[in-house]
Protein backbone atom coordinates (compact mmCIF):
# COMPACT_ATOMS: atom_id res chain seq x y z
CA UNK A 1 0.00 0.00 0.00
CA UNK A 2 1.14 3.33 -0.74
CA UNK A 3 2.09 5.83 2.06
CA UNK A 4 -0.09 9.11 1.19
CA UNK A 5 1.27 11.10 4.12
CA UNK A 6 3.30 14.17 2.99
CA UNK A 7 6.75 12.95 2.12
CA UNK A 8 9.11 15.78 1.30
CA UNK A 9 11.00 18.85 1.83
CA UNK A 10 9.85 22.13 2.41
CA UNK A 11 11.95 25.62 2.64
CA UNK A 12 9.99 28.23 5.53
CA UNK A 13 10.61 31.66 5.96
CA UNK A 14 10.35 31.62 9.40
CA UNK A 15 9.24 34.87 11.17
CA UNK A 16 10.32 36.90 13.79
CA UNK A 17 9.30 35.67 17.81
CA UNK A 18 9.12 31.81 16.00
CA UNK A 19 10.83 29.51 17.96
CA UNK A 20 12.26 26.81 14.91
CA UNK A 21 10.34 24.16 16.88
CA UNK A 22 7.35 26.26 17.22
CA UNK A 23 7.39 26.33 13.15
CA UNK A 24 7.90 22.70 13.12
CA UNK A 25 4.73 22.56 15.45
CA UNK A 26 2.67 24.48 12.56
CA UNK A 27 4.02 22.76 10.23
CA UNK A 28 2.35 19.61 11.50
CA UNK A 29 -0.56 21.01 12.05
CA UNK A 30 -0.60 22.84 8.60
CA UNK A 31 0.28 19.02 6.93
CA UNK A 32 -2.26 17.08 8.90
CA UNK A 33 1.14 15.32 10.18
CA UNK A 34 3.58 14.19 12.76
CA UNK A 35 6.90 12.93 11.29
CA UNK A 36 8.49 17.01 10.76
CA UNK A 37 11.48 17.69 11.46
CA UNK A 38 14.13 20.57 10.71
CA UNK A 39 17.73 21.45 9.78
CA UNK A 40 19.73 24.40 11.78
CA UNK A 41 18.36 25.63 14.31
CA UNK A 42 17.23 29.62 13.85
CA UNK A 43 16.90 31.26 17.11
CA UNK A 44 13.44 33.38 18.00
CA UNK A 45 15.13 36.73 17.17
CA UNK A 46 16.44 35.11 13.36
CA UNK A 47 13.85 35.33 10.40
CA UNK A 48 14.87 33.38 7.07
CA UNK A 49 15.09 30.38 6.29
CA UNK A 50 14.89 26.82 7.42
CA UNK A 51 14.82 23.94 5.47
CA UNK A 52 11.97 21.24 6.72
CA UNK A 53 11.80 17.69 5.96
CA UNK A 54 8.34 15.97 6.13
CA UNK A 55 7.91 11.65 6.33
CA UNK A 56 10.62 10.37 4.54
CA UNK A 57 12.33 13.73 4.08
CA UNK A 58 13.48 13.95 7.25
CA UNK A 59 16.16 11.17 6.42
CA UNK A 60 17.68 13.96 4.13
CA UNK A 61 18.20 16.52 6.96
CA UNK A 62 21.98 14.91 8.01
CA UNK A 63 22.76 15.87 5.04
CA UNK A 64 21.38 19.33 5.03
CA UNK A 65 22.88 20.58 8.90
CA UNK A 66 26.60 20.86 7.54
CA UNK A 67 26.13 22.71 4.11
CA UNK A 68 27.94 26.54 4.18
CA UNK A 69 25.03 29.51 4.86
CA UNK A 70 24.37 33.01 4.17
CA UNK A 71 23.67 35.78 6.50
CA UNK A 72 22.51 38.97 6.65
CA UNK A 73 22.64 40.75 10.03
CA UNK A 74 23.11 44.07 11.73
CA UNK A 75 25.87 44.42 14.08
CA UNK A 76 25.46 47.16 17.21
CA UNK A 77 28.36 48.55 18.59
CA UNK A 78 27.74 50.33 21.84
CA UNK A 79 26.85 47.81 24.09
CA UNK A 80 26.65 44.03 24.62
CA UNK A 81 23.40 41.50 26.43
CA UNK A 82 24.29 38.28 28.14
CA UNK A 83 22.96 36.10 24.61
CA UNK A 84 25.10 38.50 22.37
CA UNK A 85 21.81 39.72 20.69
CA UNK A 86 18.60 41.32 21.24
CA UNK A 87 16.99 38.19 22.78
CA UNK A 88 17.97 40.01 26.43
CA UNK A 89 18.75 43.03 27.76
CA UNK A 90 22.47 45.14 27.26
CA UNK A 91 23.92 44.78 30.18
CA UNK A 92 27.81 46.36 29.40
CA UNK A 93 28.31 49.88 27.76
CA UNK A 94 30.76 51.53 25.69
CA UNK A 95 33.38 55.15 27.17
CA UNK A 96 31.72 57.74 24.42
CA UNK A 97 35.25 58.26 24.29
CA UNK A 98 36.11 54.91 22.72
CA UNK A 99 32.98 54.83 20.78
CA UNK A 100 34.18 58.19 19.01
CA UNK A 101 37.36 56.75 17.97
CA UNK A 102 35.99 53.90 15.88
CA UNK A 103 35.53 54.97 12.18
CA UNK A 104 34.83 52.75 9.40
CA UNK A 105 38.24 51.91 8.44
CA UNK A 106 38.55 50.66 12.03
CA UNK A 107 35.02 48.42 11.32
CA UNK A 108 36.09 47.40 8.48
CA UNK A 109 40.07 45.87 10.25
CA UNK A 110 37.84 44.38 12.46
CA UNK A 111 35.37 42.83 10.14
CA UNK A 112 38.36 41.72 7.67
CA UNK A 113 40.06 39.66 10.93
CA UNK A 114 37.24 37.65 11.39
CA UNK A 115 37.30 36.48 7.28
CA UNK A 116 38.81 33.19 6.66
CA UNK A 117 39.01 29.94 9.48
CA UNK A 118 39.09 31.28 12.20
CA UNK A 119 38.73 29.89 16.25
CA UNK A 120 35.67 31.28 17.52
CA UNK A 121 34.22 30.80 20.97
CA UNK A 122 30.02 30.25 20.52
CA UNK A 123 28.44 32.74 22.71
CA UNK A 124 27.59 30.74 25.87
CA UNK A 125 23.44 30.80 25.73
CA UNK A 126 23.72 28.47 22.81
CA UNK A 127 22.56 24.80 22.38
CA UNK A 128 26.02 23.19 22.12
CA UNK A 129 26.33 20.32 25.23
CA UNK A 130 28.48 20.77 28.18
CA UNK A 131 28.80 17.11 29.83
CA UNK A 132 25.17 16.21 28.01
CA UNK A 133 23.26 19.45 29.01
CA UNK A 134 22.85 22.55 26.82
CA UNK A 135 24.91 25.40 27.60
CA UNK A 136 21.65 27.51 28.11
CA UNK A 137 20.17 25.87 30.54
CA UNK A 138 23.45 25.77 32.43
CA UNK A 139 23.64 29.49 31.86
CA UNK A 140 20.23 29.87 32.88
CA UNK A 141 20.56 27.88 36.32
CA UNK A 142 23.55 30.33 37.06
CA UNK A 143 26.70 28.59 36.20
CA UNK A 144 29.27 30.08 34.20
CA UNK A 145 30.19 28.40 30.99
CA UNK A 146 33.18 28.64 29.17
CA UNK A 147 32.86 26.77 25.61
CA UNK A 148 35.88 25.77 23.93
CA UNK A 149 36.74 27.42 20.47
CA UNK A 150 35.97 25.88 17.42
CA UNK A 151 37.19 26.27 13.72
CA UNK A 152 34.88 27.47 11.44
CA UNK A 153 35.14 29.42 7.97
CA UNK A 154 33.90 32.62 7.05
CA UNK A 155 33.99 32.64 3.75
CA UNK A 156 32.41 35.97 3.04
CA UNK A 157 31.99 39.17 5.14
CA UNK A 158 30.85 42.21 3.38
CA UNK A 159 29.37 45.64 4.90
CA UNK A 160 26.55 46.84 3.19
CA UNK A 161 26.11 50.31 5.23
CA UNK A 162 27.15 51.92 8.59
CA UNK A 163 25.20 54.33 9.92
CA UNK A 164 26.67 56.69 13.21
CA UNK A 165 24.46 57.51 15.99
CA UNK A 166 26.22 59.91 18.44
CA UNK A 167 23.57 61.01 19.87
CA UNK A 168 22.53 57.88 20.84
CA UNK A 169 26.33 56.50 21.34
CA UNK A 170 25.86 53.63 19.15
CA UNK A 171 27.42 52.00 15.68
CA UNK A 172 25.22 50.03 13.61
CA UNK A 173 26.69 48.26 11.29
CA UNK A 174 24.43 46.19 8.16
CA UNK A 175 26.75 42.92 7.03
CA UNK A 176 26.56 39.89 4.71
CA UNK A 177 28.19 36.49 5.95
CA UNK A 178 28.85 33.65 4.16
CA UNK A 179 29.94 30.91 6.66
CA UNK A 180 30.09 27.18 7.48
CA UNK A 181 27.93 24.88 9.56
CA UNK A 182 28.81 26.19 12.72
CA UNK A 183 29.23 29.28 13.02
CA UNK A 184 27.35 31.75 15.10
CA UNK A 185 26.86 34.77 13.78
CA UNK A 186 26.46 36.52 16.93
CA UNK A 187 29.58 35.52 17.84
CA UNK A 188 31.41 37.56 15.13
CA UNK A 189 29.27 40.46 16.44
CA UNK A 190 30.37 39.87 20.00
CA UNK A 191 34.21 39.72 18.87
CA UNK A 192 33.83 42.49 16.28
CA UNK A 193 32.66 44.68 19.60
CA UNK A 194 35.43 43.53 21.67
CA UNK A 195 38.10 44.14 18.81
CA UNK A 196 37.01 47.76 18.78
CA UNK A 197 36.73 47.90 22.83
CA UNK A 198 33.11 49.28 22.06
CA UNK A 199 31.24 46.12 23.22
CA UNK A 200 29.16 44.63 20.50
CA UNK A 201 26.04 42.33 19.84
CA UNK A 202 23.29 41.26 17.00
CA UNK A 203 20.35 43.31 16.83
CA UNK A 204 19.11 41.51 12.91
CA UNK A 205 19.77 38.32 11.68
CA UNK A 206 17.95 37.15 8.80
CA UNK A 207 19.47 33.90 6.61
CA UNK A 208 18.72 33.61 3.03
CA UNK A 209 20.61 30.53 1.99
CA UNK A 210 21.43 27.27 3.21
CA UNK A 211 23.08 25.46 0.95
CA UNK A 212 21.35 25.46 -2.15
CA UNK A 213 17.89 26.11 -0.96
CA UNK A 214 17.54 30.07 -1.00
CA UNK A 215 15.26 32.40 0.24
CA UNK A 216 13.15 32.64 -2.83
CA UNK A 217 12.22 29.36 -2.58
CA UNK A 218 10.77 29.70 1.02
CA UNK A 219 7.05 29.50 1.40
CA UNK A 220 5.39 31.79 4.26
CA UNK A 221 3.39 30.64 7.52
CA UNK A 222 -0.02 31.70 7.09
CA UNK A 223 -1.87 32.78 9.96
CA UNK A 224 -5.12 30.57 8.77
CA UNK A 225 -3.71 26.69 8.79
CA UNK A 226 -6.87 25.91 6.84
CA UNK A 227 -5.34 27.16 3.57
CA UNK A 228 -4.25 24.66 1.24
CA UNK A 229 -0.81 23.54 1.62
CA UNK A 230 1.94 24.11 -0.90
CA UNK A 231 3.57 21.06 -2.96
CA UNK A 232 6.96 20.31 -1.20
CA UNK A 233 10.29 19.86 -2.78
CA UNK A 234 10.01 16.46 -3.96
CA UNK A 235 12.55 13.06 -2.33
CA UNK A 236 14.49 12.74 -5.21
CA UNK A 237 14.98 16.45 -6.20
CA UNK A 238 15.73 17.67 -2.74
CA UNK A 239 18.62 14.79 -2.51
CA UNK A 240 20.05 16.36 -6.37
CA UNK A 241 20.70 19.13 -4.48
CA UNK A 242 22.72 17.58 -2.07
CA UNK A 243 24.20 14.58 -3.22
CA UNK A 244 25.79 13.01 -6.49
CA UNK A 245 23.36 11.11 -8.47
CA UNK A 246 23.46 7.66 -9.74
CA UNK A 247 20.57 6.46 -11.61
CA UNK A 248 19.08 2.94 -11.66
CA UNK A 249 16.39 0.53 -13.43
CA UNK A 250 13.53 -0.48 -11.54
CA UNK A 251 15.36 -4.26 -10.93
CA UNK A 252 18.46 -2.85 -9.22
CA UNK A 253 16.56 -0.39 -7.65
CA UNK A 254 14.12 -3.26 -5.86
CA UNK A 255 17.63 -5.01 -5.30
CA UNK A 256 18.79 -2.17 -2.98
CA UNK A 257 15.93 -2.09 -1.23
CA UNK A 258 16.12 -6.03 -0.18
CA UNK A 259 19.76 -4.91 0.71
CA UNK A 260 22.02 -6.10 -1.83
CA UNK A 261 24.86 -5.06 -3.59
CA UNK A 262 24.57 -3.81 -7.20
CA UNK A 263 26.82 -2.59 -9.89
CA UNK A 264 27.08 1.49 -9.50
CA UNK A 265 26.95 1.43 -13.57
CA UNK A 266 28.89 4.51 -15.11
CA UNK A 267 28.92 6.47 -12.47
CA UNK A 268 32.46 7.55 -11.34
CA UNK A 269 33.96 9.81 -8.98
CA UNK A 270 35.00 13.10 -9.70
CA UNK A 271 38.93 13.05 -9.66
CA UNK A 272 39.64 16.56 -9.12
CA UNK A 273 37.41 16.51 -5.57
CA UNK A 274 40.05 14.33 -4.13
CA UNK A 275 37.49 10.91 -3.74
CA UNK A 276 39.95 8.09 -2.41
CA UNK A 277 37.71 5.60 -0.75
CA UNK A 278 33.62 5.17 -0.50
CA UNK A 279 31.43 8.04 -1.44
CA UNK A 280 27.90 8.36 -0.40
CA UNK A 281 25.25 9.21 -3.20
CA UNK A 282 21.24 9.41 -3.99
CA UNK A 283 20.25 6.94 -5.77
CA UNK A 284 17.20 7.43 -8.27
CA UNK A 285 14.83 5.28 -10.49
CA UNK A 286 12.40 7.22 -12.79
CA UNK A 287 10.63 10.28 -10.32
CA UNK A 288 11.45 7.97 -7.18
CA UNK A 289 14.38 8.46 -4.70
CA UNK A 290 15.21 4.85 -4.25
CA UNK A 291 17.84 5.57 -1.05
CA UNK A 292 21.02 7.13 -0.20
CA UNK A 293 23.89 4.80 -0.89
CA UNK A 294 27.77 4.32 -1.03
CA UNK A 295 29.63 3.51 -3.72
CA UNK A 296 32.49 1.24 -3.13
CA UNK A 297 36.01 1.27 -3.90
CA UNK A 298 35.19 -2.05 -5.98
CA UNK A 299 32.15 0.03 -7.55
CA UNK A 300 29.82 -1.67 -5.99
CA UNK A 301 26.34 0.29 -5.00
CA UNK A 302 25.14 -0.55 -1.05
CA UNK A 303 21.77 1.25 0.17
CA UNK A 304 22.47 2.79 3.53
CA UNK A 305 18.98 4.52 3.81
CA UNK A 306 16.08 3.15 1.85
CA UNK A 307 13.48 5.99 0.59
CA UNK A 308 11.20 4.39 -1.91
CA UNK A 309 8.29 2.00 -0.54
CA UNK A 310 6.48 1.17 -3.91
CA UNK A 311 7.91 1.07 -7.84
CA UNK A 312 5.64 1.73 -10.90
Amino acid sequence: MSDTSPQGVLVCDKPQGLSSHGVVSRIRRWFGTKKVGHAGTLDPMATGVLVLGLGRGTKLLTYITGVSKTYFATIHLGSSTPTDDADSEPDRFADPSDLARVDAAAIEAAVARLRGPIDQVPSAVSAIKVDGKRSYARVRAGEDVELKARRVEVSEFQIIDIRFSAVDGHIDVDVEVDCSSGTYVRALARDIGTDLGTFGHLTALRRTRVGDFHIDQAVTLPEDLDVPAPTLISLAEAARTLLPVVTVDADRARALMQGKTVAAGDWHADPDAGDTGNREVAVVCGDALVSVAEVRRNGGLKSLTAFAIDLA
